[in-house]
């Protein structure tokens, strides 16, 4: 029906296309139910022209197959008849003629019924068609959305951060210093009572050990020197305290002749190398790690690698299949994807690598915007 429905759809766009055909049709008609005139004779002089009237009434129309019922009078009439009996009509003949139009009137009602429902149908589907488009571009613009709405929310996140660490070192730090001088100096009045002293070297140092720590929250938040000295500064400086307190032993391979990046591009490949180690620190059990910064061909490339466990097998499988990844890997990912980048995790045992490239041109595009 699909078929038939084409066939007809396609005949339909020009306008004298149904007439030759119907016209075509009935000629070959004519022509067959001449062949058989010395088998038949006068008798069932339409039985040919049945076929060709439904083809018309089916896939051409009300018009086209008028005129082939038209045709079809005529050349029974004229020819078919006149070739095996007189041509003056008698009754048998006249019966056959009103016979034959009543089934054409029939037929010709029954093809345009058909027709019209195939076209309400065509006319339907195109519709829905429509709405499928629409619906499509309003996803499709949502998922837009979306994007932009992860790299706003990255960004003010890096914002907040930095305001944090800022009110952290000014604020806090200061008052922390000043008390530590206080301190200081109400020790060196009461020297001579031991026990106050004693209590007061340990509150100094507690005090001290709290300034270096908020220190290092505040750093660890944003690292004032990403923004001053560079991404190579910065990285080295967070290794070796990274060192110091996890005691795993990292190697760095940072280009002498790096120089600077777009901030939001040097902020995300800190941000990764960071995250890279939290995980290394927290889950695989490496003694040592190798962190790899390198620019190529126009490209940012970043390295972290281990020797640890690696990740489980089952825990591999449901990130490829599943996709899913915990907060901090699926904020480097997103991070990542809004440069214009790609992030792989390759893990086996022993040990798990993170490859990370960022396009130079998307973050200096980022950075002019």
């Amino acid at each position: 029906m699909a078929t038939a429905s084409l066939v007809s759809a396609r005949i339909s766009k020009h306008i004298l296309a149904p007439y030759i055909i119907a016209c075509l049709a009935t000629i070959a008609a004519l022509f067959i139910r001449s062949a058989l005139n010395p088998l038949l004779g006068d008798h069932a002089p339409y039985v040919t022209l049945f076929p060709a009237l439904a083809f018309c009434a089916w896939y051409c129309g009300v018009g086209p197959s008028i005129l082939s019922v038209i045709l079809s009078l005529s050349g029974v009439h004229y020819w078919v008849i006149p070739s095996v009996a007189p041509p003056n009509p008698n009754t048998a003949q006249a019966i056959g003629m009103l016979g034959f139009l009543l089934a054409s009137g029939i037929v010709i009602y029954m093809g345009e019924a058909r027709r019209r429902e195939n076209q309400r149908m065509r006319n339907g589907q195109r519709s829905l068609e429509e709405l499928v488009h629409k619906r499509t571009e309003a996803l499709d613009s949502a998922n837009q959305n979306l994007h932009a709405l992860s790299a706003r929310l990255l960004q003010l996140q890096d914002e907040e951060r930095r305001r944090f660490a800022r009110e952290l070192h000014d604020s806090v730090g200061q008052s922390l210093a000043g008390l530590s001088l206080n301190l200081s100096a109400v020790r060196t009045d009461i020297e001579r009572l031991a026990k106050t002293t004693a209590t007061l070297s340990e509150s100094e140092a507690l005090v001290q050990e709290m300034s270096k720590e908020v220190r290092t929250i505040s750093y660890l938040l944003h690292p004032p020197m990403l923004d001053e000295a560079g991404l190579a500064s910065a990285l080295r400086w967070y290794v070796q305290g990274f060192t110091q307190r996890s005691k795993i032993q990292v190697e760095v391979e940072f280009p002498d002749d790096f120089g600077r990046l777009a901030q939001e591009l040097e902020t995300a490949v800190f941000r990764v190398v960071q995250e890279c180690l939290t995980n290394i620190h927290r889950h695989s059990g490496s003694p040592t790690a190798k962190v790899s910064v390198a620019r190529f061909n126009g490209l940012v490339l970043v390295e972290v690698a281990d020797r640890g466990k690696g990740i489980a097998p089952e825990k591999r499988h449901e990130m490829e299949t599943c996709g899913t990844l915990g907060v901090g890997l699926r904020g480097m990912r997103e991070r990542i994807l809004q440069l214009g980048g790609s992030m792989e995790i390759d893990s086996n045992r022993p040990g798990t690598v993170v490859r990370v490239q960022v396009p130079l041109a998307h973050g200096a595009d980022k950075a002019a915007a």
